[in-house]
């Protein structure tokens, strides 16, 4: 289970990764077919080489910081007993990057799996440390995926993981906080969302409708929900667009709980952030459906207190949302058993033994069967009133604005928002659009200094 990453991030780790790009032919943006020194030749093959590995063992190690990471390899062992799992857990996401990133640059020490979250696959991509497992036949499963978590690990015509979960974007509220300041009909369009703010203000000045200090993966999502493009790659040529529509849109609509004060300064994934959920003083949270797991851990005392529903929308007309975080399964292109190791992850991230475990500790699925599986949308949560979640985060998963895309940078880039954006927008709580416009010039500064054409 992922989420957006919030905590500072060595900007080394990301200068590394970057600059194993320089020199690379940068146009083969996706990763390319040529061999590493220190990897596996290039492959091509089937699914039916995948068996064969699985029956002919051998030993794999796999990084990973899922909860249900030791309970799969146990499973998978048991079905596999010819085949050997090293699990270790080096660090979730940020930490994990950095060892991933030194051993690919030092030739040798890397796993032969490893968890990569949506954003950074491009960047992984970019510097060909991952094979292409469409070379094993497993681009014949894309069907069995969202078409959003699908196109998040193909670059360029190829794939470079499968996915693990999803993380469309829902609204979660504490229907205790909204019933105490009057607000009877649960915010469908953001403009009923900015009433409600003011109403949960006006209330309690120490109440809030939701959080913001500033985190440019929340930054994008919201972008994204509301149809922006911004992002935009074609070779090694880089576009940053803030000003087109969707981005526009979205600075108009949250300018006015920004700079209007109606939004909670708590930093996300704190003690204080879970406090505001558990009194009800953070109404709603935006984001994504690995969230309740989450909750329940953290905010304990509130519930029964919470719902989910639908991301509001711009018109009021048909559902609209975006991804929050989620992860991907990648083979290693340094891995000296690649058929082995893209066996495992189509096991980890297809089988339903596998998907059955992960599902059980708090994972959010991304495979269409289990979205669409009664067992698991008809499930009713105590936390949320009985409420049957699943069923609306499922929903979710099928009204994702399509044509998102990364950067092969966007590591980097998320760890400088506050640098920029942050400074700019957040500190005095002003426009916006001025953080964004500072942030754009930081991107396209370290996008030269890496080789890549700006537009």
């Amino acid at each position: 289970m992922s989420r957006k990453f919030n905590k500072p991030v060595s900007r080394r780790m990301f200068t590394i990764g970057a600059a194993m790009a320089i020199g690379l032919t940068l146009a083969a943006c996706g990763g390319g077919d040529s061999d590493s020194d220190s990897g596996s030749d290039t492959v091509a093959g089937s699914q039916a080489d995948l068996d064969a590995a699985l029956e002919k063992g051998g030993e794999l190690t796999f990084w990973s910081w899922t909860p249900s990471a030791k309970d799969q390899v146990a499973a998978f062992e048991k079905a596999y007993p010819n085949v050997k799992v090293n699990y270790a857990n080096v660090g979730t996401n940020v930490d994990e990057y950095t060892k991933l990133t030194n051993a690919i640059e030092a030739g040798s020490g890397a796993p032969d799996v490893a968890q990569v979250e949506y954003y950074a696959v491009p960047q992984y991509a970019l510097s060909e440390s991952l094979v292409d497992l469409k070379s094993y036949g497993l681009g014949d499963l894309e069907a069995d995926y969202t078409a959003s978590t699908w196109g998040q690990v193909s670059v360029d015509g190829k794939l470079f993981g499968l996915p693990q979960d999803s993380g469309p974007m829902a609204m979660f509220y504490n229907k205790k906080s909204f019933d105490a300041a009057g607000i009877e009909k649960v915010p469908t369009t953001w403009d009923e969302y900015i009433d409600a703010a003011k109403k949960i203000h006006a209330h309690n000045p120490d109440w809030y409708i939701t959080n913001d200090n500033g985190d440019g993966g929340q930054t994008l999502s919201m972008i994204w929900q509301a149809g922006g493009h911004p992002l935009n790659v074609d070779g090694n040529t880089i576009n940053v667009n803030f000003e087109d529509e969707g981005t526009k849109k979205y600075t108009a609509m949250w300018n006015q709980l920004h700079t209007a004060g109606l939004l909670s300064d708590a930093p996300g994934w704190t003690d204080e952030w879970f406090r505001a959920q558990a009194d009800g003083s953070i109404a709603t949270l935006l984001t994504g459906a690995w969230m309740p797991g989450n909750q329940i851990a953290n905010a304990a005392a509130a519930s029964g207190d919470w719902r989910v529903a639908p991301m509001p929308t711009y018109d009021g007309g048909a559902p609209a949302t975006a991804e929050s975080g989620g992860s991907s399964m990648a083979v290693i292109k340094q891995s000296k058993n690649p058929a082995l190791a893209a066996a495992f992850v189509r096991w980890l991230n297809h089988d339903p033994e596998s998907i059955k475990i992960f599902i059980e500790s708090g994972g959010f699925p991304a495979t269409t069967a289990d979205l669409s599986d009664p067992s698991f949308t008809d499930a009713e949560s105590e936390y949320y009133g009985g409420q049957k979640i699943n069923q609306v985060l499922a929903d979710a998963a099928g009204a994702v604005q399509p044509n998102w895309s990364y950067l092969p940078i966007q590591a980097y880039a998320n760890t400088i928002f506050g640098d920029t954006a942050g400074k700019t927008s957040y500190v005095n709580r002003s426009d916006l659009n001025k953080g964004l416009a500072a942030w754009k010039a930081k991107i396209d500064e370290y996008a030269k200094q890496q080789g890549f054409t700006v537009e």
